[in-house]
C-alpha cells in the first residue's frame, strides 16, 4: 500500500538558495509547458507528455535557456508529469483547467529514486546534499519518491512516498453512526457529542487586524512582504489546528469502532448557502470524511456512506415514522406515532447506523426492513 509521510526539514542557507533555484526552474518548466499545450489546443492540436518532454529537451539546448541545466533534470521532468496529471484530472471532470504557478504560492519539487539517496534516516538530494530532517515518526521501507516543499511562511517540508502496510487496529466488534453538524462537529449514535472548536472564530479578529494592516502597505515593499508573511502564518496556524483536531477525532473513531457510518454529504452544494458557508468550511466535513475513508482502509476497519437523500433527521429511529418537514432550527421533536422525544442529531446518527447495518446485511443476501 502506498502511504505518504511528511516531515519538517531545515536546510542550510546554501541549500535554501539552491532549493530556491530548483523551485524556480520547476515552476518555469510547468508554466512554459502549460502555455505550450494551451496554445497548441487553441490551434486545434494536442500535445501529450512525450511530445512535451521532447520539446523540453530541445529547449534546454538553446543558448538562452542553458540555465535550465544548472539543477537536476529530475524535478523538471516531474513538473511535466504533474502537468500531465493535472490535464488528466481536468479532462476527467475531477478538477478545473490547470493554472499557472506563482512565485509567492507554495513551492515544491519532486525527486525520484535516481535523484536522491536514503539510508538509515539520512536523506540526500541531487545537487542539494544531505538535509536536516526532523523524523517525527518511524517507518521501515525506503521511499520511492521524495517531494520537498516550501510554504508561504518560509517553512520547508519533506514528503516521502512509501510502500508499507500500516499497522491495523484490533477489532472491537462495535459500530457507530456519525451525524455531522455545525454546533457540534459530530454526534454519535451512542450519545457521545464531539464539539466543534470553531477555529475560524478563534482567529478571525487577529486575521482581520493583520489583513487590514497588510492592505495599508504599498504592495511589493519590504514592510508589505513582512506583513504578508505574518498573515500567512496566521492562516497556517489556523489550518494546522483544524487538521490536528480532525486527525485526533477520526483516529479515535477508527480505533474504537469496526464500522463507521456517515452521510455522503454534498459539501460543494452546501457551501453555496452564503449564511452557512463560513461555518461549513470551518467544520471541514469533506476533510473529516476523507480522513475516515483512508484511515479505515489503512487500519482494517469499514466506512459505510449513506445516501445523502436518506431522511436521517426526519425519520423516527424507534418506529420508522417520517415527519413531513424538519426545519434546521428544530433541534428536538416528538414522534407522532410512538410519542418518543428525539434529539435531532442523535436520532439522525442512530438512523445512519441502522441503515448502514441494513446495507451490510443486504450485501450478503439477507432481507432487512428499514
Amino acid at each position: 500500500m502506498k502511504v505518504r509521510y511528511t516531515f519538517r526539514c531545515y536546510p542550510t542557507d546554501a541549500q535554501a538558495q539552491e532549493l530556491s533555484r530548483v523551485f524556480g526552474h520547476s515552476r518555469f518548466v510547468y508554466n512554459w509547458c502549460l502555455r505550450l499545450r494551451t496554445d497548441a489546443w487553441a490551434n486545434g492540436e494536442r500535445i501529450n507528455y512525450n511530445q512535451s518532454s521532447a520539446a523540453l529537451t530541445a529547449l534546454k539546448r538553446t543558448p538562452e535557456h542553458q540555465w535550465l541545466n544548472e539543477v537536476s533534470c529530475v524535478p523538471l521532468q516531474q513538473s511535466l508529469r504533474n502537468l500531465q496529471t493535472a490535464f488528466g484530472n481536468f479532462f476527467s471532470g475531477r478538477a478545473k483547467y490547470p493554472r499557472f504557478k506563482g512565485k509567492r504560492d507554495k513551492q515544491s519539487a519532486e525527486y525520484t529514486t535516481s535523484a536522491f539517496k536514503y539510508s538509515d534516516r539520512v536523506l540526500s538530494l541531487a545537487k542539494i546534499g544531505r538535509l536536516k530532517v526532523r523524523w517525527s515518526r518511524p517507518f521501515l521501507s525506503s521511499p520511492t519518491t521524495v517531494t520537498i516543499s516550501k510554504t508561504c511562511t518560509g517553512r520547508y517540508y519533506v514528503s516521502l512516498v512509501l510502500d508499507e502496510q500500516p499497522h491495523r487496529f484490533e477489532k472491537t466488534g462495535e459500530s457507530v453512526g456519525v451525524d455531522l453538524g455545525i454546533n457540534r462537529l459530530a454526534t454519535l449514535s451512542n450519545g457521545e457529542r464531539i464539539p466543534n472548536l470553531k477555529f475560524t472564530r478563534t482567529y478571525e479578529k487577529k486575521l482581520a487586524k493583520a489583513q487590514k494592516s497588510l492592505s495599508r502597505k504599498t504592495k511589493g515593499s519590504g514592510r508589505w512582504n513582512r506583513q504578508r508573511i505574518r498573515v500567512a502564518r496566521l492562516h497556517e496556524k489556523l489550518t494546522n489546528a483544524r487538521i490536528d483536531h480532525l486527525n485526533k477525532v477520526t483516529t479515535d473513531l477508527v480505533r474504537r469502532f469496526d464500522v463507521v457510518a456517515v452521510e455522503d454529504l454534498n459539501v460543494r452544494g452546501m457551501v453555496r448557502n452564503r449564511k452557512l458557508a463560513k461555518h461549513l468550511s470551518d467544520a471541514s466535513f469533506g476533510r473529516f470524511v476523507s480522513m475516515l475513508e483512508y484511515k479505515c482502509a489503512w487500519r482494517g476497519k469499514e466506512l459505510v456512506k449513506i445516501d445523502r437523500f436518506f431522511p436521517s433527521s426526519k425519520r423516527c429511529s424507534c418506529c420508522g415514522y417520517v415527519a413531513q418537514t424538519m426545519p434546521l432550527n428544530v433541534r428536538n421533536w416528538y414522534c407522532q406515532e410512538c410519542h418518543t422525544e428525539h434529539d435531532r442529531d442523535e436520532n439522525a446518527a442512530q438512523n445512519i447506523l441502522n441503515f448502514a447495518l441494513g446495507q451490510r446485511v443486504n450485501a450478503h443476501g439477507a432481507t432487512v426492513s428499514l
